[in-house]
């Protein structure tokens, strides 16, 4: 695949609060004069009282545009790529407003409603016009409504992404969700891989209810062929990616997995983590993922992880979380009664500082619970290595440290702690409870 690496804008361009995006395709040399789009967007935009650009980007074949309405704010940019897909990433790149809203150039998508896209955009980064639900509506054939109904549940359901309408390109973005991500797609199925992206680094999706007719000036059939060919040709990567431990919610689906042993495995590690941390006071959580756990963690409790999407699905747990390194954890000495470190300290080398750091940060006499596979039961071993045939390129590769009971009962032994709790799951994961009982 071919890397575009995105361009800095210049230094000089004063910050804006919006950019918008319109497209303008081959296909649609039939549009009504885009002169009074234009003039229609301008008068919503400019009484909403922000800083805006219009950017309208066309393909090197369309005609001269006509953008007098409102030249000083307006920009016509070249798209050096192909497609529907093209034209968004090279507006995406030229783009200079902390939001960025797309919209179509045929007025099916009234510059009207995005003043409720902009009243939305504290409660989410990527804001959809829906179509799909309640209180939305599309005025299309039946033919068409069908099709897109039914393409839209298949990626819903396929993709387990809580969203109705994954085809529509009524958006508002916030730039931070399209900084740094390149798509590899220069068709519709743009679309879904913006969505599939920004659930994988943990960016929150809302969907307000938008009213759709499409503009007469264009005909639906080129487009809507087009979406389904893209939306099919690409669905497996995009299942890959939404599966993959790279999505930023895969601990919190992981609870609910359609596959047994995945689920039993996650509640049984809640069930015995949380048991373990009852009753101690607040949680230092050491490595938390996105896991449910920190929904369970008790007032006065911090979350930690070094994986920025991770906490940024985090947030819907209603903990406090921080970005920081095990290595050097931004607390003071014995702060916590109880610290946590589920499913870590497999990933990192023995010789780092993170065991220290997590005796540092406990009081004397308080717990540690300590979560890792326990390398010396068969169980384990065997499990990781079916695994690793199932999944290549899972978590059996990212295990370089490999711990056994008493490898961690010596260890802390040495460290002035006191084992009070054992428990496994299937005899392969091992929980620990530890006491500290010196400075």
């Amino acid at each position: 695949m071919q890397k575009h690496e995105p361009e800095e804008l210049p230094d000089s361009r004063p910050p804006l609060d919006l950019s918008v995006v319109i497209p303008v395709l081959d296909q649609e040399t039939t549009l009504p004069p885009l002169a009074d789009v234009l003039s229609r967007l301008r008068g919503v935009l400019d009484a909403m009282g922000i800083s805006y650009e219009v950017l309208v980007v066309a393909q090197s074949t369309v005609p001269a545009i006509d953008v007098d309405a409102g030249a000083d704010k307006v920009r016509v940019v070249r798209q050096d790529r192909p497609g529907y897909g093209g034209a968004l990433l090279r507006g995406f790149r030229d783009a200079a407003g902390a939001y960025i809203l797309t919209m179509d150039a045929d007025l099916s998508h009234p510059p009207t409603f995005i003043r409720a896209m902009w009243d939305a955009r504290m409660s989410a980064e990527v804001v959809i016009a829906s179509r799909y639900v309640p209180g939305g509506r599309a005025a299309m054939p039946r033919t068409r409504y069908a099709l897109s109904r039914a393409l839209n549940v298949f990626f819903r359901r396929g993709l387990s992404l809580r969203l109705n309408d994954l085809s529509s390109g009524f958006r508002l973005y916030k730039a931070a969700v399209i900084g740094g991500q390149e798509y590899a797609a220069l068709d519709f199925d743009i679309l879904q891989r913006i969505l599939v992206q920004a659930y994988a680094q943990g960016w929150r999706i809302r969907e307000v209810p938008f009213t759709y007719e499409p503009s007469r000036h264009v005909r639906s059939r080129g487009r809507l062929i087009g979406v389904t060919r893209a939306y099919l040709g690409t669905f497996w990567e995009l299942w890959k990616l939404r599966n993959s431990i790279l999505a930023a919610d895969y601990d919190d689906r992981a609870h609910d997995s359609p596959i047994w042993l995945q689920r039993y495995w996650q509640r049984q590690r809640h069930k015995h983590v949380t048991d373990l941390i009852a009753g101690q006071g607040p949680v230092l959580d050491v490595g938390c993922g996105s896991s449910r756990i920190i929904a369970a963690l008790p007032r006065g409790s911090v979350a930690m992880d070094i994986l920025l999407r991770k906490l940024r699905h985090a947030r819907k747990f209603g903990r406090p979380v921080v970005q920081a390194s095990g290595f050097q954890l931004p607390v003071r000495d014995a702060s916590f009664p109880c610290v946590l470190c589920s499913q870590v300290i497999e990933h990192v080398p023995k010789e780092s500082p993170i065991l220290d750091e997590l005796c540092r940060a406990l009081k004397p006499g308080g717990r540690l619970v300590l979560g890792t596979p326990d390398y010396a039961n068969w169980q384990w071993v065997w499990m990781e290595k079916a695994y690793k045939y199932a999944a290549p390129g899972g978590y059996a590769d990212e295990h370089i440290a490999h711990y056994t009971l008493d490898e961690l009962r010596d260890l802390f032994t040495r460290r002035g702690f006191v084992v009070e709790d054992i428990r496994y799951i299937l005899q392969g994961e091992l929980i620990l409870a530890l006491r500290k009982t010196s400075a």
